[in-house]
């Protein structure tokens, strides 16, 4: 069995929980890693031998992001609808039908290609774990499709055929909500490990509560897992919706009343609040108070979203930055919220955390710590650490 020491490291941030702000930092470490797996970490000084050496040259390693909410098999452009919100336009999830055309119109290769690409983005912005959602097709044939594709780059595949409910299906609603829990759930569910809906009153493209749990009830007797898209664009029912199912995630979370926060403190050990500060910034939303959350006993996790719609950006730290600049979190409560809250989402606990027996996750900054994530907002630093290891 091959081994690889990497060393080098000013600062390795463990998020191990071990110290009191939950980082378990190390000085001057070294982590050694077999078959994909940490082995050893521990002081530089004190590093077993091992058959390979990757050097880091002083700079800080911290466990790889886990971004546990994004949209990737999407074809085309929502550029135009991006500076009409930037102008005055407010977004109420009607552009979401301009990516499900342009999806339906794509081939395979080109959205394998796309994903691909996208994939690649995400982890030269250090980024090692990935949920991807469908959503972008909305019939039978084209949802499966996407969630064959997504589960070549990733197990954290998720339905999302009730993201909106198609024009072709607008003035029937009902029929929609049967073929996503019927045809389309049994075609969708071989190759998803989880199920979501858009749950939002206050868009009329959206599913209401009723619907929303008629979606997850089935999607949850099918073998998958529970995710929901709450609170987004208004005070709603979605966060206690995914409370009461024991949703493993509610997310957005923009808008929330006292009992929603009374109930995701209740349900921290089941239900993570997933926090998208891309999308406030792309839709000039609110952003939610994520501190006043922790304070709270809320689990919380980051994610982008990215979609072509409410936020096109595949970067972790930009998140992080947004997080630390606009929700109140110090910035070693963003790097947790990006990496163990993210995992914790997934119900995953061999992700976002540097232990013995965890995946060899590791990304690097090109810094001295990971305070610079926020210190230098916008500045590529961070970049997932090849060892040539299998990622999810």
């Amino acid at each position: 069995m091959s081994s690889t020491v990497v060393s080098g490291i000013t600062e390795l941030v463990t998020c191990d929980g071990s110290t009191p702000d939950g980082l378990g930092i190390l000085r001057d470490a070294a982590v050694v890693v077999e078959d994909g797996h940490v082995a050893w970490l521990g002081p530089a000084s004190g590093a077993p031998m091992a058959d390979h050496q990757v050097d880091v040259g002083g700079r800080a390693v911290l466990p790889g992001f886990v971004d546990s909410h994004s949209h990737l098999v999407f074809a085309g452009d929502r550029g135009d609808e991006f500076a009409a919100r930037m102008a005055g336009t407010p977004y109420d999830g009607g552009g979401i039908g301009v990516s499900v055309a342009a999806t339906r119109a794509a081939t395979d290769d080109e959205l394998r290609s796309l994903v691909a690409a996208r994939v690649a983005e995400m982890r030269a912005q250090g980024t090692t774990t990935i949920e991807i959602k469908s959503g972008y097709g909305l019939t039978v044939e084209d949802e499966s499709r996407a969630l064959r594709i997504a589960r070549e780059f990733t197990p954290e595949t998720t339905f999302l055929g009730a993201h909106v409910v198609p024009r072709e299906y607008a003035e029937d609603r009902s029929t929609y909500v049967e073929l996503v829990t019927g045809p389309m759930l049994e075609a969708a569910a071989p190759h998803a490990r989880w199920v979501d809906v858009f749950c939002e009153p206050h868009s009329a493209h959206a599913f209401t509560e009723d619907e929303a749990r008629t979606v997850l009830v089935a999607g949850r007797a099918a073998g998958l897992e529970l995710r929901v898209h709450g609170n987004q664009l208004g005070h709603g029912p979605g966060v206690l919706l995914a409370v009461d199912l024991g949703a493993a995630s509610v997310d957005h979370c923009t808008y929330l009343s006292d009992a929603d926060v009374d109930a995701l403190a209740g349900a921290a050990d089941t239900t993570v609040a997933t926090l998208l500060p891309g999308v406030e910034f792309s839709t000039r939303s609110p952003y939610p108070d994520a501190a006043a959350l922790l304070r709270a006993g809320v689990s919380i996790a980051l994610a982008t979203d990215c979609n072509p719609g409410t936020c096109y950006s595949s970067s972790m730290p930009f998140v992080i930055a947004l997080a630390v600049r606009e929700m109140g979190l110090t910035p070693g409560e963003a790097v947790l919220a990006a990496t163990t809250g993210s995992a914790k989402s997934l119900r995953r606990n061999d992700i976002g955390r540097i232990v013995v027996g965890a995946r060899a996750d590791l990304t690097v900054l090109d810094a001295p710590s990971h305070v610079h994530l926020s210190y230098r907002a916008g500045v590529p630093i961070a970049r997932a650490l090849d060892l040539d290891v299998d990622e999810a």
